[in-house]
């Protein structure tokens, strides 16, 4: 038998068309399903606390992690720092987290639409009205949750301390 802290989370990381069969199996179970985003470049206490509050939204959560391609689209040059994979298994690694997959867009308004969660998450650097998905969201009838505590932990704000102590 395999104890929890052994568990080989890269199960937990599923292509589109095998987690909208898992959700299918949970659905029917009459679980509350929330998908959440992000790169999650550098795992950071702000991304667990985010994720937590995610999960506490439903039943199932579904962590959506932007591939490389998407993350240097939104972060820039020199950025992600670890690459899909390893982002993707460290979310998976963490207990509140039941499916990762990648996505490449820009956004995650395919996935509401191929998944039908009942709750969209979203951190705390948006408010109802700046979340890019909004209406994607209202149209389907997914509700979205604001989550998490106040942003004032960033990946940026990290690697600059890293930067600087290497610096001297």
């Amino acid at each position: 038998m395999t104890s929890r802290a052994t568990m080989d989370t890269s199960v937990k990381i599923l292509s589109r068309d095998d987690v909208k069969l898992a959700l299918a199996s949970h659905r029917a179970d009459g679980k509350k399903i929330v998908l959440a985003n992000g790169c999650f470049d550098l795992l950071h206490v702000g991304h667990i606390r985010y994720l937590r509050g995610a999960r506490a939204e439903g039943d199932i959560l579904i962590v959506a992690v932007n591939s490389d391609a998407s993350t240097r689209a939104l972060k820039g040059p020199g950025r992600p720092i670890l690459d899909e994979r390893g982002r993707a298994a460290l979310v998976a690694s963490l207990a509140c987290v039941n499916y990762v997959v990648l996505f490449s867009e820009p956004n995650v308004e395919s996935l509401l639409r191929e998944l039908r969660p009942n709750v969209h998450a979203k951190g705390t650097d948006y408010a109802p009205d700046t979340v890019p998905e909004r209406e994607i969201s209202a149209q389907l009838g997914i509700r979205v949750a604001i989550v998490g505590d106040p942003k004032n932990h960033s990946t940026r704000n990290l690697l600059a301390s890293i930067r600087k102590r290497a610096d001297g």
